[in-house]
């Protein structure tokens, strides 16, 4: 018995766009409406303890986690819409870099709004992102959205660059490359990429994992 749960991934859901007062608790309540639950992990912060916005669920079939995505996705824990998707077992998939910057936001644009209103796009392989300032936590002005698909993304800017959020119009434009060099993503090399990777397992593109910008 000591020996270490080993999750079922095709059983599994992934939770995101979690409120931080949302417990394992709570979401094992919401969850057990879809079927039988095995477990739930909610990652925490290893200093203060709260919840790091996502988690996941493992039922005890794959049907029920198929159900759960169907029953459970889009409703609301204290007042936020969370997102039910199926987990996958290949946690060698990487974002296809559909990642966009949303820059010039009016300081009440939140992650609901961003997700509201970019959500119309496509498939988000994670939540929005605010950049905050760590001590405030107020708004430095822009965001990040990752998609699944370039399609998506190519339609976000073309339908959102320039138009208003709130009290401000907005830029919407491929987000900088982490490795410094000031290469954008969306290069035509990346595109192959992702067409490659789609050709080969067409579940790929919606099967990415959260990760910290």
């Amino acid at each position: 018995m000591a020996t270490k749960h080993e999750r079922n991934q095709e059983a599994s859901v992934y939770i995101g766009n979690l409120d931080d007062r949302v417990t394992d608790e709570l979401v094992w309540e919401l969850m057990v409406q879809a079927g039988p639950v095995v477990n739930v992990h909610l990652p925490k912060d290893r200093v203060t303890q709260s919840t790091q916005g996502y988690g996941f669920c493992e039922f005890q079939s794959e049907e029920d986690a198929d159900y759960a995505v169907k029953i459970l996705n889009m409703v609301k824990l204290y007042g936020k819409p969370i997102r039910v998707n199926k987990s996958s077992a290949d946690r060698r998939t990487q974002d296809v870099g559909a990642i966009l910057f949303i820059g010039n936001l009016d300081p009440d644009v939140d992650e609901k709004l961003l997700y509201d209103t970019f959500g119309a796009f496509g498939q988000m392989v994670q939540n929005p992102k605010v950049s905050r300032d760590p001590e405030s936590g107020n708004s430095k002005g822009f965001a990040f959205v990752s998609y699944a698909s370039f399609e998506a993304s190519d339609k976000a800017i073309e339908a959102m660059n320039g138009q208003y959020l709130a009290n401000k119009p907005v830029s919407v434009d491929y987000a900088l490359k982490k490795d410094g060099k000031g290469e954008k993503h969306g290069s035509a090399a990346e595109r192959l990429l992702a067409a490659k990777a789609k050709k080969s397992d067409p579940d790929a593109h919606q099967q990415a994992y959260p990760q910290a910008w």
